[in-house]
């Protein structure tokens, strides 16, 4: 239509005349002709001049009276009420809360303590025997109220348990005598002893145990569970395991475990270890078993070549276990 209305116009018509030939309404053609008036951004009603806004001092007067010594124990709602009860009344209940969580005031306001980071253990094992992770389960029977309970330990690198023994208590003497047998048994100290941090695995005993060896003693982070999993791992298996119940008294509870035991050392094929079991590693034997799995693989691909695009190699154990692998460093990142 501007279009048009600029023809005749180029013709020699007249504005007026050539609207009105054209029907187009004069308001529109000088509006649409007129530029555009520049129109600010709105402004955010968060952005905007409050003219009844607390002011900084009022703001202030409640954060005081939030942190008062003698109202850190009380809710903001408590506090607001006790403030206007006592004659003094600054802003809605509301506004309160709102100033309160912008100060970081709406939860506990006690002083708290602070501790230092703990530090992360980071273990790193290349052979079996040089570290060991060690801890304590119950095993519910049903002979008396009280659980049994197993201590346990196991080669972090090899996954074989190299010490047990089922008690009717916790107690740090029987984790000390525990600690020197495996050392007997496996005729070889390891150079760390990671466990927990329960009470028999800090006790002085044990401590003084794993230092007249030259055994370094590494704990887990309080509350973090993953910070000792191979014996976490080896619980749940076993109390996982389809035959296991709730046994009668200790004799059947010590019998079905010892067989456990020696089941899962000798027998277990651990998914953690490629299907090999603890003893095979832990003595060096998984290469027979290695050989024999690569004979039947390369028979296979022999036999049905076209079922793979390369020759089949057989898995090995592990080369190298950690406890919380290092972390690479901000460096490292970078680069």
């Amino acid at each position: 239509m501007t279009g048009c209305v600029e023809d005749l116009l180029e013709a020699g018509l007249d504005t007026r005349t050539a609207l009105r030939v054209t029907g187009y309404p004069k308001s529109s053609w000088y509006r649409h002709r007129a530029a555009p008036s520049g129109r600010a951004d709105p402004i955010p009603q968060s952005a905007r001049y409050q003219p009844h806004a607390l002011t900084e001092e009022q703001r202030a007067q409640i954060r005081v009276h939030l942190s008062d010594e003698v109202n850190v124990k009380l809710s903001v709602q408590q506090v607001f009420y006790q403030v206007m009860d006592q004659g003094t009344y600054i802003a809605s209940l509301r506004t309160w809360h709102r100033v309160a969580a912008a100060a970081g005031l709406s939860g506990d306001r006690r002083r708290q303590a602070t501790h230092p980071p703990a530090t992360i253990p980071e273990l790193v094992a290349h052979a079996p025997n040089q570290v060991w992770s060690w801890d304590i389960t119950r095993i519910p029977i049903r002979s008396q109220r009280t659980s049994l309970h197993l201590y346990l330990i196991l080669d972090v690198f090899s996954r074989k348990p190299v010490g047990w023994r089922l008690e009717h208590l916790e107690r740090d003497h029987l984790a000390a005598e525990m600690i020197l047998d495996a050392i007997t048994t496996e005729g070889t100290t390891p150079h760390t002893l990671h466990a927990d941090g329960g009470a028999s695995m800090t006790s002085r005993l044990v401590k003084d145990t794993l230092t007249t060896h030259g055994i370094e003693h590494s704990r887990s982070r309080p509350h973090v569970s993953n910070d000792n999993p191979f014996s976490e791992a080896l619980f749940k298996t076993l109390k996982y395991d389809l035959d296991y119940h709730r046994f009668h008294d200790y004799d059947t509870a010590n019998t079905w475990i010892t067989q456990f035991i020696g089941n899962y050392t000798h027998t277990h094929r651990h998914s953690g270890l490629n299907g090999y079991t603890p003893q095979q590693v832990h003595d060096g034997t998984w290469t027979t078993t290695a050989e024999h799995r690569q004979k039947l693989l390369t028979q296979h691909h022999h036999q049905y070549p076209g079922r793979y695009r390369t020759p089949p190699t057989v898995k090995t154990p592990p080369q190298t276990t950690y406890i919380n692998p290092p972390q690479p460093t901000t460096a490292s990142q970078a680069a």
